[in-house]
C-alpha cells in the first residue's frame, strides 16, 4: 500500500502552509481562523499567507498563532511543509515538489488535467484531491456542495426574473436571501434539480424555497431512463450531478433547436466542461463573475450560468462550513510523520497514483512524495 514520506528529516511537528489563492475571485479558505486556533493548540505548525482577498484578515490567522508569509511564498516553503488551497494552482513552477491539498480537477480527462499530473510527477510531489476524500463508503468528507447549489438556483432565479446584475459580488446569505424572495409581479415558472439527493441539491432546493419555488427534483431513479422531454419542458434547471461513469447527456445540441422547448434558463453546478462525464455537453468554456451568463440560443431564449467557484460568492459562511469538516481530517493527517496505508488521506494518494499511472508516468517519477 501507498505511503506518503518525505526525502529530508521530517520536522518535530506537521507543518501546515495555507497558500493564498492565485484566481482573483476566490475568496473562501479552507480553513477560517477559529479553526487555525485548533490546529495550532494540537501542536501544528501553521504557515498562512498573506492573502488581500481572501474573507478573513490575515491579522486574524497571527492571532491565534500562526506564522505569516508573503503571497506566493510556497514555492520555497520547507519540503515536508503540505500546501493547503482551494482552487488552481499558478502555472509555475513547472515542477511541483510538495504534497498539496486542493480540488486539482485532474482525474475525470479535463482540459490541464495531464499537464497538472506531469508537473507533479517532475518534481516528486503529490496531489491530495479534496474531491476524493472519502469515507469508506466513497461519501465526501469534506464538501462545498450545499452552497453551490444554493448559489446555482440562486442565480438561476435572479436570470429567469431579470434581476441578475453584473458583475457579481461576494455578499451575504441574508442579502442574497432579500433578493431571492419573490416580488409583486414576478411570474410563476416551473424548475427542475437533477441530482437533488446530494448536497447540491439539497441545496439548490433550500434556494428555491426561498424563491418561493416548488421545484421538481430528480435524482438516479429519474435519471437512469431519461425522460429527455420531460426535462425540456421546464423554465428553469439546475443541474447537480456529479457523474463517475459516462451517462448519456441529458441536454444535448440538437435539443436546443427543439421546438417544443420551454427550458430558458440552465444553472450548471457541477461544471464538468471538457470532460468526458460531461451530462451538459452544449457549451465549452465556463462563464465569469464579470460575465455570468452566456445565452446559447437567442430565439426562444436558451441562458447558461456556469461558474465553477459559486461558494466563493458567499465566502464567509461557505467557508466556516468546510473549515468545521476540513480540520479534524487535517489533525489526521499526519504530516511529517508519514500517512500510513488506508484511510481518508490514504485513499487520495492512492488515487494520484492511479491517475499518474493511467498517464503512463512511471511510479519513480512521483514517488518521491
Amino acid at each position: 500500500m501507498s505511503e506518503l514520506r518525505t526525502t529530508e528529516p521530517s520536522t518535530p511537528e506537521p507543518h501546515l502552509w495555507l497558500r493564498h489563492e492565485a484566481r482573483p475571485t476566490e475568496r473562501r479558505t479552507p480553513v477560517v481562523p477559529e479553526d487555525a486556533r485548533r490546529l495550532v493548540e494540537a501542536g501544528v505548525h501553521l504557515t498562512v499567507e498573506d492573502s488581500p482577498q481572501r474573507v478573513f484578515p490575515t491579522q486574524e490567522y497571527e492571532t491565534v498563532g500562526a506564522r505569516i508569509a508573503p503571497a506566493g511564498s510556497w514555492t520555497s516553503a520547507p519540503r515536508d511543509a503540505v500546501i493547503l488551497g482551494l482552487k488552481e494552482l499558478p502555472d509555475q513552477p513547472g515542477e511541483l515538489t510538495h504534497r498539496h491539498i486542493f480540488f486539482g480537477h485532474a482525474y475525470k480527462q479535463q482540459p490541464g488535467a495531464g499537464d497538472l499530473l506531469r508537473r507533479f510527477a517532475a518534481g516528486g510531489g503529490a496531489l491530495l484531491d479534496l474531491e476524493y476524500l472519502v469515507d469508506d463508503d466513497g461519501r465526501r468528507l469534506a464538501a462545498f456542495g450545499f452552497w453551490a447549489g444554493y448559489l446555482g438556483a440562486a442565480l438561476a432565479v435572479l436570470q429567469h426574473r431579470g434581476r441578475l446584475s453584473a458583475p457579481l459580488r461576494p455578499t451575504e446569505k441574508g442579502e442574497l436571501d432579500e433578493t431571492l424572495r419573490p416580488a409583486p409581479g414576478d411570474e410563476e415558472f416551473t424548475a427542475l434539480v437533477v441530482g437533488a439527493l446530494g448536497r447540491s441539491g439539497r441545496g439548490a432546493q433550500a434556494a428555491f424555497a426561498t424563491a418561493g419555488v416548488e421545484p421538481v427534483c430528480w435524482d438516479l431513479a429519474e435519471t437512469r431512463d431519461l425522460d429527455r422531454a420531460a426535462l425540456l419542458a421546464h423554465d428553469v434547471l439546475v443541474n447537480c450531478v456529479l457523474a463517475t461513469a459516462p451517462v448519456p447527456p441529458f441536454v444535448r445540441e440538437e435539443d436546443l433547436d427543439a421546438p417544443a422547448r420551454r427550458l430558458r434558463t440552465v444553472s450548471d453546478v457541477t461544471c464538468d466542461v471538457g470532460s468526458p462525464l460531461n451530462v451538459l455537453p452544449v457549451y465549452d468554456r465556463t462563464t465569469e463573475w464579470t460575465d455570468p451568463v452566456r445565452r446559447l440560443r437567442k430565439e426562444p431564449p436558451l441562458d447558461l450560468i456556469a461558474i465553477d467557484n459559486l461558494p466563493s460568492l458567499l465566502p464567509r459562511e461557505s467557508s466556516a462550513d468546510f473549515s468545521a469538516d476540513l480540520t479534524p481530517l487535517l489533525l489526521d493527517l499526519g504530516v511529517g510523520t508519514g500517512v500510513g496505508a488506508g484511510g481518508p488521506w490514504g485513499r487520495c494518494l492512492d488515487r494520484f497514483r492511479e491517475a499518474c499511472r493511467e498517464l503512463g508516468l512511471r511510479e519513480g517519477e512521483f514517488d518521491r512524495a
